[in-house]
């Protein structure tokens, strides 16, 4: 299974570069809300929150948009999203963008690279 995941022993400086880079990859403009991973304070310190890629979202899907393909890596088919919001409402991570349609990690790397701390990496489980 390929999927994102966070170093342990690496702390994030909040510098939302990789927020940056998943929300320009995207949809072409620096949004944090258009932004696939997420950076929350928790008791003050950051965490970079990404896609598990646990299968909530399709399982939450009533129109069979949501699939995993042969890495384990579950990918929204534009062409039967509604845009209905049950996927981002089931998402424990709150790591999924609503617009005309839904938007989710597809592990591509983009925000890995973009990490000047190196926290983040793409793997094969």
């Amino acid at each position: 299974m390929k999927k994102l995941t966070v170093k342990k022993g690496v702390d994030c400086m909040a510098c939302l570069s990789c927020v940056e880079a998943c929300s320009k990859a995207f949809y072409k403009e620096m949004n944090p809300d258009k932004s696939c991973i997420q950076i929350i304070d928790r008791k003050g310190v950051a965490k970079a929150m990404v896609c598990v890629q646990c299968g909530k979202c399709a399982a939450a899907c009533e129109h069979g948009a949501i699939t995993q393909n042969a890495k384990g890596v579950y990918m929204i088919n534009k062409k039967l999203c509604t845009g209905c919001g049950k996927c981002v409402e089931a998402c424990p991570f709150k790591v999924m963008v609503l617009g005309e349609t839904a938007s989710k990690c597809i592990a591509c790397g983009i925000c890995a690279k973009a990490c000047p701390m190196d926290l983040l990496e793409v793997v094969e489980n």
